[in-house]
């Protein structure tokens, strides 16, 4: 059955990957992005079954705009993909306060504005699924992403708390965590590094820059799966909460639940008597 996609960040990487798989199914797609010609192009062209939109996550006037045009273009949006990302790379003392934000407002509220603007359309017809991709660096904190984890990490938490407030409307969620995967996140144009300097961090972040900028394009996982993998949740009736993208992603998550489980176990002796004592 023909759905309709909005995707965010279609314009390139794993955005334009998975619309062009929705599309040569069958589907209707509005792809949006920064530049909608730029979408176009990455696209194919125009056709009837697409829509190139214009959309800076961070704005949530535009995400209105952008879903006012789906609705007006297809009549519904069943699909939304949170996709639009990017990445402040370095070490927390020398992610400065302005770039923080910047990461959180793009990577949290910018998912968040553009769900904002989805729900009543999907309330209205008691339908829809709603996918944000989130990442490995959302389960497991890892060195040198400090402030891209701190971003995912609220989009883990902003999803598994959505769920319980949209599905009485008959709205499925699905937080997706991918591993490493040829994304052009590691771009320059969607990668920024620390732009404060500390002698003590020196070393380590020039070798761990150099570590990062040799991953571009050599990452193991391929988008192009990943988007089928996506346009398959697209059509479950019942898709999971989670989707663990990737066999690094899979043993990563894992390893991280066993701990988990270990130290809240090594947490009752001490964690699991601390109710107000009544007794007179």
């Amino acid at each position: 059955m023909s759905k309709v996609f909005l995707i965010t960040g279609a314009g390139r990487g794993l955005g334009a990957d998975i619309a062009r798989r929705a599309l040569a199914a069958g589907h209707r797609v509005v792809a949006t992005g920064r530049d909608p010609e730029g979408v176009l192009d990455a696209l194919g062209g125009e056709r009837d079954s697409l829509l190139a939109a214009p959309l800076d996550i961070t704005d949530p006037a535009a995400a209105r705009r952008a879903a006012e045009a789906a609705v007006e273009r297809f009549g519904r949006i069943d699909v939304l993909i949170n996709n639009a990302a990017n990445f402040y790379a370095g070490y927390f003392e020398e992610i400065s306060p302005a770039q923080m934000r910047a990461q959180i407002e793009t990577n949290l509220f910018g998912p968040m504005n553009v769900t904002r603007a989805v729900l009543p359309v999907m309330r209205a017809r008691r339908d829809g699924h709603i996918i944000t991709i989130s990442s490995l660096a959302g389960v497991v904190g890892l060195e040198f992403c400090v402030a891209y984890a701190a971003a995912k990490f609220g989009v883990e938490g902003f999803m598994e708390s959505l769920r319980h407030d949209v599905e009485p409307f008959g709205i499925r969620t699905t937080i997706v965590e991918p591993g490493f995967f040829r994304t052009e996140l590691l771009v320059d144009t969607s990668t920024t590094w620390a732009e404060l300097s500390v002698d003590d961090y020196a070393e380590r972040t020039a070798a761990t820059r150099k570590v990062w900028e040799s991953m571009n394009g050599q990452q193991a996982g391929d988008p192009a799966k990943l988007a089928d993998a996506l346009l398959t949740l697209a059509g479950q009736a019942q898709p999971p909460a989670r989707f663990v993208a990737g066999a690094d992603a899979i043993e990563t998550v894992a390893a991280k639940a066993k701990d988990l489980l270990a130290e809240a176990e090594a947490s009752r002796e001490l964690g699991g008597d601390l109710a107000h004592d009544t007794a007179a």
